[in-house]
């Protein structure tokens, strides 16, 4: 079976017969795998795949003999941002976002319906343990990580591991913003490589990044240098890797994500995720420091449980948690977790099959088991300019938008492959690179 997942209203749109029609709304709703098929490809595409590429100009005719010819098909979408991300297959903002509860108080019966479904759909489908607190907080993940460390460091040292650019900004505000009066120790590796996340110390606190967005390069699976037996709190920036790699909770004491990575949601809310042993910090700390109103997690020395059951610090939008809500359902009837995961892997297979074939690009990530499957970074064997030139020109055939590397990172190109990619897409981006830069040469 194969499942639907664009909804409008209280309703879902079902190909059938190369048009759609409505049914009721539903939690999990089987369709034959032939209609599935269809699914997340609209009237606006020439192809249910891809969509040909424009005939050449006139003015290149002259010169067709000399260039390489440009592939047949494009992406379907050319989006392969790493943030704001992609949305999921099937997204239309008439029929996605149709149940909205617009211009109603996030306080009503409706509106806190809709945030309390947002957070059990998320505990359901990620499979966090049921005593676990999760709460929607403002300022996207940057607001989320931010809360948590201003409220729950100082009591023990802190680890800070960061091999990119967001770790280290981590460092940063712990260093120069927080100035605790404990030990800072920082572990880290240059872009590319995994530090030494071994030397951490389980009586420290440990902050540190699941996916460097920036680097391309993740945790290994299962997180096993993290002490079990630990008396320090680790805190995980995980903003581009839940749903798309797995989360060992029992690992995990504070973990923040955003909606707008792998999920394909909108910006400005965050997602806190915290452990029992992290809700006890928060119980038996205080912290000296001063706290704005956005970061306190508690009243009267206890947990504010009001926040982790739908009571937001401040006004949410509700179009942005419609949008959320969409998201989670498109997972789940993608068949869960597991699936939107392999779809993630399966678009990082296509690039690893374009760097096998092609001697002149490599992962800024060489070893495969650190290697991200969502932010993938690749350098080439080119200078920083004509890498300029080739992401230009690519942007210019309307094939792929916003590849360029980060910053802060070396040149080259950085391609989402999150779930909500398609690998088609992803392969067709391939064959176009490689024309790129044979037309760059």
């Amino acid at each position: 079976m194969a499942f639907v997942p664009a909804a409008t209203g209280l309703r879902l749109r079902v190909p059938t017969a190369g048009s759609f029609t409505t049914v009721p709304r539903c939690r999990s709703l089987p369709i034959p795998a032939p209609a599935a098929a269809a699914v997340g490809r609209r009237a606006r595409h020439a192809s249910p795949v891809m969509i040909a590429s424009e005939p050449a100009a006139a003015a290149e005719a002259g010169t067709a003999a000399a260039s390489p010819a440009k592939p047949a098909t494009k992406p379907a979408s050319p989006n392969f941002s790493s943030g704001p991300c992609k949305k999921h297959p099937g997204y239309d903002l008439a029929t996605s976002l149709g149940d909205a509860p617009l211009g109603r108080s996030h306080r009503s019966a409706e509106g806190m319906a809709k945030i309390t479904e947002s957070l059990d759909r998320t505990r359901t489908l990620l499979g966090i343990p049921d005593d676990y607190r999760i709460a929607i907080v403002p300022g996207s993940d940057t607001g989320a990580i931010e809360m948590a460390m201003w409220s729950m460091l100082g009591p023990v040292p802190v680890d800070v591991c960061y091999w990119e650019s967001f770790g280290k900004g981590w460092l940063d505000d712990i260093v120069k913003q927080l100035k605790l009066d404990v030990p800072v120790r920082s572990i880290t590796a240059d872009y590319g490589q995994l530090p030494d996340l071994a030397s951490t110390s389980g009586e420290h606190d440990i902050v540190f990044t699941w996916n460097g967005t920036t680097s391309g390069v993740k945790v290994v699976d299962g997180a096993d240098w993290i002490d079990d037996a630990r008396t320090g709190l680790t805190f995980c920036d995980a903003t581009s890797a839940v749903f798309a790699m797995e989360m060992p909770w029992d690992k995990l004491d504070v973990t923040t994500y955003s909606w707008q990575k792998v999920l394909g949601g909108e910006a400005a809310h965050g997602m806190l995720i915290l452990s029992p042993r992290a809700v006890a910090r928060l119980e038996s700390f205080t912290p000296a420091r001063p706290l704005p109103k956005v970061f306190r997690m508690t009243k009267g020395g206890k947990l504010d449980e009001k926040l982790f059951q739908g009571a937001v610090i401040n006004t949410v939008s509700m179009l942005c948690v419609e949008d959320y809500l969409d998201a989670l359902l498109w997972v789940d009837f993608s068949g869960g977790l597991e699936a939107v995961i392999a779809r993630s892997r399966a678009n990082l297979g296509a690039l690893e099959a374009f760097v096998e074939r092609n001697e002149w690009a490599h992962f800024l990530a060489t070893d495969p088991a650190v290697r991200s499957n969502t932010s993938v970074c690749l350098v080439l064997d080119m200078d920083k300019d004509k890498v300029k030139a080739m992401v230009k020109l690519l942007a210019a055939e309307g094939v792929a938008y916003d590849i360029g590397s980060y910053r802060d990172a070396p040149p080259g190109l950085r391609i989402w492959c999150g779930a909500t990619v398609d690998t088609d897409d992803v392969v067709a981006l391939a064959e176009w690179i490689e024309w790129a830069n044979a037309t760059l040469a």
